[in-house]
């Protein structure tokens, strides 16, 4: 790789995802008509509120098209939280009339305004952020923290990273990514100084990689990236960081170091499948895919998406045990809710070996061979030291779990056990090709894996 390579990458890439002047003119003077609208709301409620306006589009990191403006209202520490969910919900009611309520801790007001999509969120002011009454309570401090650290150079570089981490899939903080979020990549290019310089460390991380920007670490992570929060010695901003993605990012680094190219921060999107093609991929693979589908349970994405995961791992862990022999599986959402799993046995044998106890066991032994003896099963007969039946095999095919009620006998979601209780359809084979019409784009990417 050349450097000027690498700068010539980066610097197309920073014409695209730069705001222009006019873009951030525009921004500020929202912004600073919101906050002002929001100070005028709170003072009805308490004098001693503060407002501020955090984020990236407060830092300066925000990219081009972004259309995100975060405020926070700041109430003091000694009221209660049902009065500060009263208060807060009130004011965003008031400065947002066309919004609506969202949930993170507590709720909060979420609208647009002047054209831009706007989160209005009541916190507590506490004096640290190790006595956060509130989840949200930290940000504030985020926000001042970054503020004070990084410099227009280090802000281009944030912007550049976020793109990258965008192009390959990882960025986003939800449990549905588990990925890099803003505030972690902002550390990350802050404790590196740039982003080729964090590019090349992440090329060759072996994890777990450990960061401690104010050396104040409270304890011990076992985390694959750690990166204690400069405000909170208690916590991981890397937490929710999945460690496939963790390996996904040193892929792509080393891409991108070795061969740099613009298009590896704006990849083309996927062409979805359809129905026919998703057929022709299960015939050349000759596996067996099935698919549980469903209506999912009524709830934020932070919450369905590790219920899925666990009904998931449960369904592969139990066909894996049936000797189905699964390959891969995943997960997918939208308007139904889906449990994919390919298998590479499509059938079992009519009967299965049973062993029973040693024969010098006795008081088990005979009880194994009083069960069975005389049974339509073949035996029971002596192999080695113990008794052994051949019985007839109650699961032969990855449908006859699916479609019994041995489903439920597996580790599932609380609140998808309670709605493939009220009903799911099981697809097996080419019949998966019905998902194309919801999950064309996912199945496109499941049958065109990359890293």
């Amino acid at each position: 790789m050349s450097d000027d390579a690498f700068e010539e990458t980066v610097s197309a890439v920073r014409e695209r995802v730069d705001p222009s002047s006019e873009e951030r003119r525009r921004l500020g003077e929202v912004a600073d008509e919101l906050v002002a609208r929001v100070e005028s709301a709170v003072a009805t409620y308490s004098e001693g509120a503060d407002v501020m306006q955090v984020g990236s589009t407060a830092r300066g990191t925000w990219i081009s098209g972004d259309r995100d403006i975060d405020v926070f209202v700041r109430f003091p520490s000694d009221i209660d939280r049902e009065t500060l969910e009263e208060y807060g919900l009130a004011v965003g009611r008031e400065v947002l009339p066309n919004g609506h309520e969202e949930y993170a801790e507590h709720p909060y007001i979420k609208g647009e305004y002047d054209g831009f999509d706007v989160d209005l969120v009541p916190c507590f002011r506490v004096p640290e952020a190790t006595d956060i009454q509130s989840a949200v309570d930290r940000t504030p401090f985020h926000n001042e923290y970054l503020l004070e650290h990084l410099d227009d150079e280090l802000a281009a570089d944030v912007r550049v990273a976020k793109q990258f981490l965008k192009g390959i899939g990882i960025y986003g903080s939800d449990l549905r990514t588990e990925g890099f979020s803003g505030y972690l990549t902002e550390l990350l290019i802050l404790a590196y100084g740039g982003f080729r310089e964090f590019v090349k460390a992440a090329a060759d991380w072996q994890p777990p990689v450990h960061h401690d920007p104010e050396g104040h670490a409270a304890r011990e992570f076992d985390d694959p990236l750690v990166v204690i929060d400069p405000t909170d010695p208690e916590r991981n901003v890397a937490a929710v960081l999945a460690a496939r993605n963790v390996a996904r990012l040193q892929h792509h680094a080393r891409v991108l170091l070795s061969d740099p190219a613009p298009d590896q921060f704006f990849p083309a999107p996927l062409d979805p499948l359809d129905a026919a093609t998703v057929r022709e991929h299960v015939e050349r693979r000759g596996t067996t895919p099935v698919a549980v589908r469903f209506t999912p349970p009524d709830v934020v994405d932070d919450q369905l998406w590790p219920q899925l995961r666990r009904s998931l791992r449960g369904v592969a862990s139990e066909l894996d045990r049936r000797g189905f022999d699964p390959l891969r599986w995943r997960a997918f959402a939208d308007e139904t809710a889906v449990l994919f799993v390919e298998c590479a046995v499509a059938e079992r044998p009519a009967i299965e070996r049973h062993e029973g106890p040693p024969v010098y066991v006795r008081q088990h032994a005979a009880g194994f061979y009083e069960k069975y003896a005389g049974s339509d099963d073949y035996g029971p007969f002596v192999d080695g030291d113990r008794y052994v039946v051949e019985r007839e095999r109650e699961i032969r095919t990855p449908a006859d779990l699916l479609d019994s009620v041995r489903l439920f006998d597996v580790a599932l979601g609380v609140q998808v056990e309670q709605r493939l209780r009220d009903g799911y359809e099981v697809l097996v084979g080419e019949e998966v090709a019905k998902l194309a019409g919801e999950f064309g784009t996912e199945l496109a990417d499941y049958f065109s894996p990359r890293p």
